[in-house]
């Protein structure tokens, strides 16, 4: 209702009605209030690295990352404890290194398989093996940023099989592959500069589409 207002008050902006956030450069928008939770997450995450901004995010008890496009009927900004999903998805974060699947989470919750994914999509808006990927791919963002592990450690590490898999998902993730993330993050520029990321002209948030609209 209020994106068909706003569009057709606004004719020449773009609108994207079912993103959490956009990311255009220096024009950033979110839908709304937990929305904007996710989007300071994504500008520390760009300013500071994953390291900070999932430190962050533990603080502010919800979610390392959610992506931009993700579609915005989400109704929180992740689940803390009073939500069920709490300590499922915390306990799967500290097994990343181990192939979960998603009885391992069912179980976890003694419920079946099927009664997890619905609940996991009615409030997380993702899968339990999508959002299982995706703390992969971020705990591996982190990795590259902090350690000098190899890329086939790291795949170890994340619970990503091997490193051409790694690097598959990371790079259909964020445009490019895990080396050019690592030099771009460990150089004395990355710590110098305050928004290193845009600096050096990649898009480290989850995006399926070249695309950037302003919302």
């Amino acid at each position: 209702m209020h994106a068909d207002r706003l569009a057709r008050r606004y004719p020449n902006v773009t609108v994207e009605p079912d993103v959490l956030y956009l990311d255009d450069g220096d024009i950033l928008t979110s839908a709304g209030t937990a929305a904007g939770i996710d989007l300071c997450l994504h500008i520390v995450r760009t300013d500071f690295g994953a390291k900070v901004a999932n430190d962050l995010a533990r603080r502010l008890v919800t979610a390392p990352h959610r992506p931009g496009g993700q579609a915005q009927f989400i109704p929180a900004p992740v689940p803390d404890e009073t939500a069920g999903l709490g300590p499922v998805l915390a306990w799967a974060i500290e097994h990343l290194d181990q192939p979960l699947t998603v009885a391992d989470l069912a179980r976890r919750m003694n419920m079946s398989g099927r009664n997890l994914t619905r609940h996991f999509l009615a409030t997380t808006g993702t899968t339990p093996l999508q959002w299982l990927l995706t703390q992969r791919i971020h705990h591996a963002q982190e990795l590259l940023e902090t350690t000098d592990n190899s890329v086939e450690r790291i795949a170890d590490l994340t619970g990503m099989g091997t490193a051409t898999s790694l690097r598959r998902h990371f790079h259909r993730t964020f445009g490019v592959p895990p080396h050019t993330y690592r030099r771009s993050f460990r150089t004395p520029l990355s710590r110098l500069d305050p928004r290193p990321a845009r600096a050096h002209g990649l898009d480290y948030t989850v995006h399926e589409t070249a695309e950037r609209t302003v919302r």
